[in-house]
């Protein structure tokens, strides 16, 4: 289940829902139990429970869990944002069934409660709280007692995983159905939500097809399939050759941590491509690796098609040169799939067309893996805006090339509106040369001839996991050697 709805993706397979003959009230009753069911499993001993209940459904499902919590035996009060007569549909069905105590969301008391639930606004929300309900909030946030959210905290933004109005609920975990928002896994979105329950509510499998998923979550089962296991009569050029572009003598750090990254990730071959003094930086280092320079014109046209190199990543280190600019072009007249990242955002500021320009004369496969910071080096004031969600996959149909969005929350967007969402990323993976890795890993995966989409996907998870098996004082050298210890956990 690693679709990703949107809440108005979420909203019509309800309503698909229904027509498959599964009623609202059926559905409202299940989400209800199952955020009674959380809340017990979370903190079995909260005895006193606060459920702030909304003006919609979200405050619908916060009344059958108050009902079902209070059958159990705890002490439970309903707080409501506005009249209870006011409900309409299967909330007011859900609020007639609750006899216990109910008053004003003005009137709650957040010194008493184990435990509170918020179920104020779930994840269709599209504009700032304010009066009670914003109040609620600052008061939910400054007790002394966890809050349980139901579909998401109230105040975030379903779609973006932003706190609307710079206002939201910190819950201690939240309870959500049937499929993850993007909110739940983009920042600030998962921080707020604490740890995610996904509950089964009893939606049918047919009600599904009825929206198509905003994105996905960046996990094995979305690229597997198109990462392939070497083969017992493999040699190392079926395997798949990949070449790095280096920079001068003193920068050469990053090429090679791409190099070895690249090695790694599977690639039979690799060749770094540089100056001799470079080079000579290189072979203090390196044994497996080959070592090349420039062809007679400072680029590597020659050396691409003689070593029948299949993915080259340019960047990393590179220099802001035209050399660097026309290595780019020479990969990409030579059929090269090809990672970019780093120095060639600097070669382009403010005119990604020239870049995009630049990679459609070749036709292999292109990734962009920038941080947010090349980002807006590249786009300029023309730069996307929104979510990383909503940017990267505006870079992605305006480039015309698959976009890695890099980030704690990392999204690998393509062309055809595909995107993939990472949240296995752990901090210590905030270290410099992490991106050059991650590019080298990328080129290893599309030198073996996986598509660019399921290259990046797949490369920004296995990076997440090399650093997770590394763990505290991870440094970008361990990535590299990590890898292995994944591909077999995979």
């Amino acid at each position: 289940m690693i679709e990703l709805l949107s809440p108005e993706g979420m909203a019509e397979v309800d309503r698909a829902s229904v027509r498959a003959g599964v009623s609202g009230a059926t559905l409202m009753d299940n989400a209800g139990r199952a955020v009674a069911a959380c809340a017990r499993r979370r903190w079995p001993d909260a005895r006193r429970i606060l459920v702030l209940a909304g003006p919609g459904n979200n405050g619908g499902d916060g009344f059958v869990a108050a009902r079902v919590l209070a059958e159990r035996g705890l002490e439970v009060v309903v707080a409501t944002l506005g009249e209870r007569e006011a409900l309409r549909g299967d909330a007011a069905e859900a609020a007639k069934a609750w006899t216990g105590e109910t008053r004003p969301l003005a009137r709650a008391d957040y010194a008493w409660p184990d435990l509170i639930v918020d179920a104020l606004f779930g994840a269709g929300l599209s504009r700032p709280l304010e009066g009670d309900a914003a109040e609620a909030v600052r008061r939910t946030n400054a007790a002394g007692a966890p809050a349980l959210a139901v579909d998401v905290p109230s105040g975030l933004d379903g779609a973006t995983g932003a706190a609307l109005g710079g206002l939201c609920v910190q819950a201690a975990a939240t309870v959500t159905f049937v499929r993850l928002k993007p909110g739940h896994i983009l920042l600030p979105g998962r921080s707020l939500c604490g740890p995610v329950d996904l509950a089964d509510i009893g939606t049918p499998g047919s009600a599904l097809a009825a929206a198509t998923p905003a994105a996905w979550l960046n996990r094995p089962e979305l690229w597997r399939a198109a990462v392939p296991t070497p083969a017992i009569d493999a040699h190392k050029y079926t395997r798949g050759h990949a070449a790095v572009w280096s920079g001068p003598a003193l920068r050469t750090g990053a090429a090679r941590l791409a190099a070895m990254a690249a090695f790694r990730a599977g690639a039979g071959a690799v060749t770094i491509v540089g100056e001799r003094d470079a080079l000579q930086v290189h072979a203090a280092h390196v044994t497996a690796i080959m070592l090349r320079e420039p062809s007679a014109d400072g680029g590597w046209a020659d050396i691409l098609h003689e070593r029948r190199v299949a993915a080259v990543v340019v960047g990393p280190g590179a220099g802001i040169t035209d050399r660097t600019r026309l290595a780019l072009a020479q990969a990409r007249a030579a059929g090269c799939a090809t990672v970019i990242d780093a120095d060639v955002f600097s070669l382009f500021p403010g005119d990604p067309e020239g870049l995009a320009k630049l990679i459609a004369t070749g036709q292999g496969g292109a990734a962009l893996t920038p941080h947010d910071g090349e980002f807006g080096r590249l786009f300029g004031d023309a730069a996307p805006a929104g979510s990383r969600l909503e940017r990267a996959k505006a870079a992605a149909a305006r480039l015309g090339v698959v976009v890695a969005l890099k980030g704690p929350d990392t999204v690998v967007a393509a062309p055809d509106g595909r995107a993939a969402i990472a949240d296995n990323a752990p901090p210590d993976l905030a270290t410099a040369g992490a991106g050059d890795v991650l590019a080298g890993i990328c080129a290893g995966l599309m030198a073996q001839r996986v598509p660019a989409f399921e290259a990046a996907a797949a490369a920004v998870w296995l990076h997440g996991e090399a650093a997770r098996v590394v763990g505290r004082g991870l440094i970008a050298d361990d990535l590299p050697g990590a890898l292995p210890t994944v591909l077999r956990r995979l």
